[in-house]
C-alpha cells in the first residue's frame, strides 16, 4: 500500500509535463538535441529531483546531499528543466542551452552546472562512479544514497556491468540504479540493434534486487524507490518501461527523435498536446 497521497501523485505528474514542455522549448530554440531520451525519462527525473533525493538549491555542495548521475548522458535537458524549476539556476538560463560558452552545454558538465554531479555523454561509466561514490559514503559513515539513470541502449556496454559486479560485490544498499527502459536506442528498437533481454534475470544473476515498473506511472515508482531505500545487502536496479518520445503522439515510440530539433509547425503541435495533457493529467 502507498504512503504518497494523491495530492502528490497528481502534482509531481503535472510537473514531469512541465519539465518536458521546457525540453521541447529548449531544443527548438537551440535548434538541435535529444529530445526522444528526455521525454521518457519525465517522470522518473521529477520523482527523484522533487521528492525523493535529498538536494538543496540554496546548496549545491551539501556534503550530507543525496547523489543523482544521468549517465545517460544526452538526455541534460530534461536534467536542466528539473534543476532550473528547483532553483538552481534561473529558468531564463534554460534558453542558453548548447550556446557557445553557456552552462547547458549538450551533455552535462559537472564543473561547470550547478547541481550536476556527474560528467557524462561517454555512456556508460554511471554504474562505476556510482559505486565510487557509495563506497565513499560508507567509509565516510554517511547516510547519503547514490541513484544512477542509465539508458537501455547504454546498457549494452561493458563497462555498465563491471559496475554492476562492483556494486554487487561490496553489497552496496546505499546505491539504486533505474534503467529508463523505452526500448530504443539511436538508430532504431533495442532488441534488433543489441537484444538486452532476458534483463530482469540479468540483473539478478549479478546480485541485484530487481523491480520492474511502468516508468511514467508516478505512484509505482515513488513505490519502487521507497522500496530499494529499504534494501540494506545489496544494490537496487529498477526497470522502468517507458516509451521515447513520451507525451507527443507524433514522437512516441519513433528512434528519429533520438537527435532531432522540431520544425515551427512541429513544435506548436507538440506544445499544444503537452500543456492538455499536462492540464488534464
Amino acid at each position: 500500500m502507498s504512503n504518497h497521497p494523491e495530492a502528490l501523485v497528481q502534482k509531481l505528474s503535472k510537473l514531469a509535463y512541465d519539465l518536458r514542455l521546457d525540453v521541447i522549448r529548449m531544443v527548438y530554440t537551440a535548434g538541435s538535441g535529444h529530445i526522444g531520451g528526455s521525454m521518457s525519462a519525465a517522470e522518473i527525473v521529477t520523482a527523484l529531483m522533487f521528492h525523493h533525493l535529498r538536494i538543496d538549491p540554496k546548496q549545491p555542495n551539501w556534503p550530507d546531499r543525496d547523489r543523482f548521475l544521468l549517465s545517460k548522458g544526452h538526455a541534460a535537458p530534461v536534467l536542466y528543466a528539473a534543476l532550473a524549476h528547483l532553483g538552481f539556476f534561473s529558468i531564463e538560463e534554460l534558453e542558453t542551452l548548447r550556446r557557445l560558452d553557456s552552462r547547458l552545454q549538450g551533455h552535462p558538465d559537472r564543473l561547470r552546472t550547478p547541481g550536476v554531479e556527474m560528467t557524462s555523454g561517454f555512456l556508460g561509466h554511471g554504474i562505476a562512479i556510482g559505486v565510487g561514490l557509495a563506497l565513499a559514503a560508507r567509509l565516510d559513515g554517511a547516510r547519503w544514497k547514490v541513484c544512477v539513470l542509465v539508458g537501455d541502449g547504454e546498457i549494452q556496454a561493458g563497462v555498465i556491468w563491471e559496475g554492476a559486479m562492483a556494486a554487487a560485490k561490496f553489497k552496496l544498499g546505499n546505491l539504486t540504479t533505474i534503467v529508463d527502459y523505452n526500448h530504443m536506442q539511436l538508430d532504431g528498437p533495442v532488441d534488433e540493434i543489441m537484444p538486452v533481454e532476458p534483463l530482469g534475470d540479468k540483473w539478478r544473476s549479478f546480485g541485484w534486487r530487481v523491480r520492474e515498473i511502468n516508468g511514467h506511472n508516478m505512484r509505482q515508482i515513488l513505490e519502487a524507490l521507497d522500496e530499494a531505500d529499504q534494501v540494506q545487502d545489496r544494490p537496487s536496479v529498477i526497470l522502468a518501461h517507458t516509451t521515447k518520445g513520451k507525451g507527443v503522439s507524433f514522437m512516441e515510440g519513433e528512434h528519429r527523435w533520438h537527435s532531432r530539433a522540431p520544425t515551427k509547425d512541429e513544435y506548436s503541435r507538440a506544445v499544444s498536446e503537452l500543456e492538455w495533457k499536462r492540464d488534464n493529467a
